[in-house]
């Protein structure tokens, strides 16, 4: 292909983005998000559930008040590590419905094992057109 040439196909490319904005517009998700802030302290989360729809995306906002501990959520293949007083975030999409424990995985302490909570992820509902009957 000779230069004229690939410089008009790029010139053609370029006026077509550019002179259609719907083709460039990035449409917000309808999914909603939902935030949680989670403490692990004195070998226990607050709060110990969390509850979401399926296909939400989920946010956590993880931090330690003492010693380190972790997030770990088998069902999800989700294990996080926090260290006090260093925050971290865990964000996944809730893709299947059902009640997933989630624990702390540390052996540091005893209490460490105790740590339990549990996400639960309701079936999104389906709506259906009304018949016509």
């Amino acid at each position: 292909m000779s230069l004229p040439v690939r410089l008009a196909s790029a010139a053609m490319v370029v006026v077509l983005l550019t002179s259609t904005d719907s083709a460039l517009t990035v449409q917000p998700s309808s999914t909603p998000e939902h935030t949680f802030s989670i403490s692990a302290k004195r070998y226990a989360f607050s709060p110990n559930r969390i509850e979401v729809i399926e296909g939400d995306l989920v946010r956590i906002d993880l931090r330690s008040e003492d010693i380190a501990h972790s997030l770990t959520i088998d069902g999800y293949r989700i294990a996080k590590r926090v260290e006090s007083g260093q925050p971290v975030v865990l964000e996944f999409r809730a893709e299947r419905a059902g009640t997933f424990p989630f624990y702390c995985n540390l052996q540091i302490d005893d209490g460490c094992r105790r740590m339990r909570g549990e996400l639960v992820v309701k079936p999104r509902r389906v709506s259906t057109p009304a018949s016509r009957d």
